[in-house]
């Protein structure tokens, strides 16, 4: 302290909360000896604000311990960490018997639903009621087991849902019904739902297999059409060569005004008039291939009788027509 200076010794005391006045020679150790009385006086201060932070803090754990043992399931004289073990067996124990009575409902609501409950799931206040009639617990313990079931990360077969079942529920005061997530049935109801599942099952791979039967038919039968289809085309492309072949032979002759004759003429000399609508495929079928497969009939358009009109006429072979010369 002898080594402060003026400027420093005058900051000292006014951050303990004293204004000196003036520094000199005659009130130097004055102050000197005020800064060491202050001192003291904010180290006991100090210490003494400690001690009471202790005491409070030691004030709250003792009042935590008694709370916890006056829920506890039995009274607990000994050591607090007993206590804590007595409390997570309490913990679980409720958590078993709120399992096994949302699985019960659960399971009576898919078979058949005896109870004529809404849903599987169970209102809180329904839950609630039935743990404290089974186990004795208070609404305390009930709301610390939901606790314990939102902050753990496993799962304990318990879902927790709000208003909105889509959401995520947060916090135990939004959680508005309680439903199993493994629903417990008897013996009869699963033996009746698996008989239910087969019989299911059975049936869809039936209708599957008659479905697929018929598609079979189905495509049989049009494979059947298509090739009495293509079958009529080709009689019907050999009908046509005659045809117009004939006529060629009966103009060489002198039978027949004009060498050509005309695609509609054909038409309707080879096909009935009620059966045209039905041959229709069939004939353009045939005049399509003639006009991409066949050499010796020609297609060309003339006039006849002032109309436009699309004819065939016969070509002999280079060969034949060389040699006639």
């Amino acid at each position: 302290m002898a080594g402060l200076s003026d400027l420093e010794l005058r900051r000292e005391l006014q951050a303990l909360g004293f204004q000196p006045g003036p520094i000199t020679d005659t009130t130097r150790d004055v102050y000197r000896n005020k800064l060491r009385r202050l001192r003291g006086e904010a180290r006991l201060r100090d210490e003494e604000r400690l001690r009471e932070v202790a005491r409070q803090r030691g004030q709250d754990r003792l009042r935590e311990e008694a709370r916890l043992r006056e829920e506890a399931p039995l009274r607990c004289p000994v050591p607090f960490q007993f206590c804590q073990a007595k409390q997570k067996a309490a913990l679980l124990e409720l958590l078993h018997e709120l399992y096994n009575f949302l699985a019960i409902q659960a399971g009576n609501f898919e078979c058949g639903n005896p109870e004529k409950l809404k849903s599987k799931c169970i209102p809180v206040l329904e839950a609630q009621e039935y743990i404290a009639n089974v186990t004795s617990s208070s609404s305390a313990k009930f709301e610390a087991a939901l606790t314990w079931i939102l902050s753990s990360n496993k799962d304990v077969g318990i879902w927790l849902k709000g208003e909105d079942p889509s959401e995520l529920v947060t916090s135990v005061d939004k959680v508005v019904c309680l439903e199993s997530a493994r629903p417990r049935m008897g013996i009869g109801c699963r033996l009746s739902r698996a008989l239910l599942t087969a019989v299911t099952h059975v049936l869809i791979f039936f209708w599957c297999l008659a479905f697929l039967w018929g598609l079979l038919i189905l495509l049989k039968y049009r494979w059947r059409k298509l090739e009495e289809e293509e079958q009529a085309m080709y009689e019907m492309v050999k009908k046509i060569i005659d045809v117009v072949q004939d006529h060629y032979v009966d103009w060489e002759q002198d039978m027949e005004r004009y060498p050509y004759v005309g695609i509609l003429h054909v038409r309707d000399t080879l096909i009935p008039p009620q059966s045209r609508r039905r041959m229709k495929r069939v004939w353009d079928r045939a005049v399509e291939f003639l006009a991409s497969n066949e050499s010796r009939i020609q297609t060309e358009s003339h006039r006849v009788a002032g109309e436009d009109m699309l004819v065939w006429r016969w070509t002999k072979p280079s060969s034949f027509s060389d040699s006639e010369r």
